[in-house]
């Protein structure tokens, strides 16, 4: 059966982000993911997860300016300091939270610097990346976001990501496979999986055109989540969505898939 997760940075947003967890769980969820710890103790984080007994299963590696638009550093040139330095923060979190998976965001490509040079920078980056977060247990993840809701984001497609993810290594490297992008920018979800699957590390969820939960658009969800199922997929999903409303009153998909 597929194993979500609640995304506490879209849902939930009811009450502030540390009573999120307890709400999480009192839904079903046994896992959670968010986009990024550091405004909070790592401490204080774990108390949470552990006094509700929930695992966190991916977050997001410091972005650089995000209230400035910036949408990660790993492919900027001239930030690979910043870079690395970010990474062993995030290293720091993913150590004291438990956390296996951590988010590399490629960034958004600057006007007038060449696509190679970019391409470059991001590869050096990433196995950099990957070569330390190894040691710790956590495998880094790259992820592809369409145009339409970061039109500069310099990783586009899935076919782009696992060109980066076989040269730096599937086994230090994986893909985060977000069917809401991904069913934007390329579709055929299903057999896209089945192909991608040796690569894929992380998965997330929300339905299209709106990024809003699951039934409130346009993908068969009964249908895909099925599939997955079947094709061995054993990995997180993450829900990576806006609710349409209160956060509870749309989790009705969900019902089959609760485990408590």
């Amino acid at each position: 059966m597929p194993r979500f997760a609640a995304n506490l940075s879209m849902m939930f947003n009811e009450v502030p982000f540390l009573d999120r967890f307890a709400r999480a769980r009192a839904a079903g969820f046994d896992a959670v993911e968010f986009l990024f710890p550091y405004d909070h103790p790592a401490a204080e984080i774990r108390s949470r997860l552990d006094g509700e007994g929930l695992s966190l299963v991916l977050f997001n590696a410091p972005p650089g300016d995000w209230n400035g638009g910036e949408r990660g550093t790993a492919c900027l040139p001239g930030r690979q300091e910043e870079f690395r330095d970010g990474t062993g923060r995030a290293l720091d979190y993913a150590g004291a939270l438990g956390c296996p998976r951590l988010h590399v965001m490629a960034g958004n490509a600057p006007e007038g610097v060449a696509r190679e040079t970019l391409a470059n920078t991001y590869a050096i980056n990433l196995a950099w990346a990957a070569e330390r977060c190894a040691p710790q247990g956590v495998k880094p993840v790259i992820e592809p976001i369409n145009a339409r809701d970061m039109p500069a984001f310099f990783l586009r497609t899935t076919a782009q990501a696992v060109a980066v993810i076989e040269a730096v290594g599937p086994e230090r490297l994986g893909l985060q496979y977000d069917l809401y992008h991904t069913q934007i920018t390329e579709g055929d979800l299903v057999k896209r999986a089945e192909r991608l699957l040796p690569f894929i590390a992380h998965m997330q969820v929300a339905d299209v055109p709106a990024r809003n939960e699951p039934g409130t658009g346009e993908v068969a969800w009964p249908f895909v989540f099925d599939r997955l199922d079947a094709m061995g997929y054993r990995g997180w999903i993450g829900c990576e969505y806006r609710p349409a409303g209160e956060t509870e009153a749309g989790l009705s998909w969900f019902a089959p898939y609760r485990t408590r």
